[in-house]
């Protein structure tokens, strides 16, 4: 019988793809869109993350989520740091979500709220993305925009805290397998990582329609 890190890994296997390969991303790591469309995908993160970090005080005492509110992986410092490098340090005025990132932002508080088990669906399709798939984020962005390396506009991929990332993602997945949940509950986590992809893919069709390369 599978772990159940494997089992959401598998489940949710087919969307991360989709979300990786949507044609906003695909324009973005080619090098194809300026700087403007990645300061925009990153203003779009804020309101994510925001999200997800704003109810870890309340969440660290939960028994289902307290093992993964793990402060060396918090973005939230380093993406307004990177918008003040993109964006001038009046970054905040000119924020704005698009109504898909503002739906994704919803189901997250909605969890965090509601469905302490249902944001750990969230909290693992982020954090374990970002220090997978970000690290090629980060590398495109130094060598297309030119950024200092791990410096300012790609400190959000960068988790200076977390010294081995696979030795990391181990522990996070073990910590999966030993989720709280019976079957059923378990099941629901699965379907929420889907949810998750989905609506971080819907995000990447809005901006894809935002910066639409000239046919």
């Amino acid at each position: 019988m599978d772990s159940f890190s494997t089992v959401i890994r598998t489940a949710s296997h087919e969307q991360h793809v989709e979300a990786e390969t949507s044609t906003f991303m695909s324009d973005l790591l080619g090098g194809r869109l300026g700087v403007d469309a990645y300061a925009r995908y990153t203003e779009q993160l804020w309101f994510v993350y925001e999200a997800l970090e704003t109810c870890t005080e309340r969440l660290a005492s939960d028994p289902a989520t307290g093992p993964f509110i793990q402060p060396e992986l918090f973005r939230l410092t380093s993406l307004e740091r990177d918008l003040a490098h993109l964006r001038g340090p009046e970054w905040r005025t000119g924020l704005s979500a698009l109504p898909a990132t503002q739906a994704y932002a919803d189901r997250v508080r909605e969890c965090a709220d509601t469905w302490p088990a249902g944001y750990i669906a969230h909290h693992y399709t982020r954090y374990l993305g970002d220090l997978s798939g970000g690290q090629i984020i980060r590398d495109k962005a130094e060598k297309t925009w030119g950024f200092a390396r791990k410096g300012d506009g790609v400190r959000f991929y960068v988790f200076e805290e977390i010294t081995n990332p696979a030795a990391f993602k181990r522990g996070y997945r073990e910590l999966l397998d030993q989720v709280r949940a019976d079957d059923l509950e378990k099941q629901r986590i699965v379907a929420e990582c889907k949810k998750a992809f989905a609506l971080n893919t819907a995000v990447f069709r809005a901006l894809g329609e935002e910066f639409p390369l000239s046919a």
